[in-house]
């Protein structure tokens, strides 16, 4: 197959070309230049040397939801947010560690989108098991949970604003995307209010000519917002009012979380699924579920580390 893909504008490349079930999280190590990324479905963390295509894993015993850099005066490695609680992962020993249980039942819901703050505390929504509105969204700092939103199905989408006065969140299953108020200081949220919605998609709907519904997210120094849209086979990139300012057509019905990366910030890693999708758009779609790439003009945000000790 092509290794490219061209869009009117810009040149959709395959960043690795094994595929995963359900690849997530996709978050840049500097240090590392490499991509590390989770297949959910697999359990599995997985770390992309892009400059080499070489790929290597760690096998998990529940679904990753998503992971996080730890700050290196904290020891390094990963933070894990798997379905049972919040892990440490030492990618060079392999040791695997459990920082903190789940503050719900894992039996009902696991762990989903999650990223940290730029003063370290960690942030990180659930999704429910049976796609009801139980899910929320939760704040990790010094060993402790807080619970800040709630009444959702299925949490993602986090990102800050450039100068941390917003944070921005999403439900996927309601096809919206939300922003508060952010205290950068305290951590404490505003009043949530809706940022952007997306038309629903009803059961008489080609999926050609559907939307698509918001995914992972991720944000650019400018404070414009790009989001995956699932099933609707494109990248969004919105500006701080919420309106589109750019749309990338993507070769995979389901994109799920853009996140940048390479020395200067301008590629952006694209995570995509194959989970349960048709084998008639398997077969025309050989991409589903590898790592997208693609160069832009304006450069992302830097990723945030965990502290843990607060």
């Amino acid at each position: 197959m092509s290794s490219s893909f061209a869009d009117t504008l810009f040149q959709i490349e395959l960043a690795g070309s094994q595929p995963a079930t359900l690849g997530e999280s996709p978050l840049w190590h500097e240090q590392e230049q490499a991509l590390y990324y989770v297949d959910i479905a697999a359990r599995q963390v997985l770390r992309l040397h892009p400059a080499s295509g070489v790929l290597r894993h760690w096998q998990l015993d529940s679904e990753p939801g998503c992971i996080a850099l730890i700050a290196a005066e904290e020891g390094g490695g990963l933070l894990v947010a798997q379905r049972n609680g919040l892990w440490r992962l030492d990618t060079a020993s392999g040791a695997h560690t459990q920082l903190a249980a789940a503050p719900f039942d894992s039996a009902r819901q696991r762990f989903n989108d999650g990223k940290p703050d730029a003063q370290g505390r960690f942030w990180v929504g659930t999704i429910d098991d049976v796609r009801q509105p139980h899910a929320g969204l939760y704040r990790y700092a010094a060993g402790e949970f807080a619970s800040l939103a709630e009444g959702i199905v299925t949490s993602n989408g986090l990102a800050w604003s450039p100068d941390q006065s917003r944070l921005y969140w999403s439900d996927t299953k309601a096809h919206e995307i939300y922003v508060f108020a952010f205290d950068a200081l305290t951590g404490r949220l505003g009043e949530r209010r809706v940022f952007a919605r997306f038309p629903v998609r009803p059961p008489e709907q080609a999926l050609a000519d559907y939307g698509g519904r918001p995914d992972g997210a991720a944000m650019d120094v400018e404070g414009c917002y790009w989001v995956a849209m699932f099933e609707g086979q494109r990248l969004l990139r919105l500006s701080p009012e919420g309106q589109v300012l750019r749309e990338l057509r993507l070769p995979v019905a389901c994109p799920t979380m853009p996140s940048f990366g390479d020395s200067d910030l301008r590629t952006l890693y694209i995570t995509t699924a194959r989970e349960k999708r048709p084998a008639e758009e398997l077969a025309a779609q050989p991409w589903a579920g590898c790592v997208l790439k693609v160069r832009v003009d304006v450069p992302g945000l830097a990723p945030q580390s965990v502290r843990l000790k607060g």
